[in-house]
């Protein structure tokens, strides 16, 4: 039972810098298409405004705000 209840444990801390690192891999995401993206003026700016707000949020610890957001970033650029 010891044995069972360290392995889950492990397993535990081991997920956890998955979803505090999912937002720098969306931020990267989106600079990386951002480029080549076919948007207007208008879409470019939302993108930017959004992928901004989404690394603010990622650097106060608000990750599940920072998916939220670069994802809306990520929609308009259709990845």
């Amino acid at each position: 039972m010891k044995t069972m209840r360290t392995l889950l444990t492990a397993l535990a801390f081991v997920g956890l810098p998955a979803w505090a690192f999912h937002c720098p891999a969306d931020m990267k995401k989106i600079d990386e298409a951002l480029p080549t993206a076919q948007l207007d003026d208008t879409q470019k700016a939302e993108v930017l405004r959004l992928r901004a707000d989404g690394e603010r949020l990622h650097k106060e610890g608000k990750h599940q705000e920072s998916v939220d957001t670069l994802a809306k970033a990520l929609k308009i650029l259709k990845l």
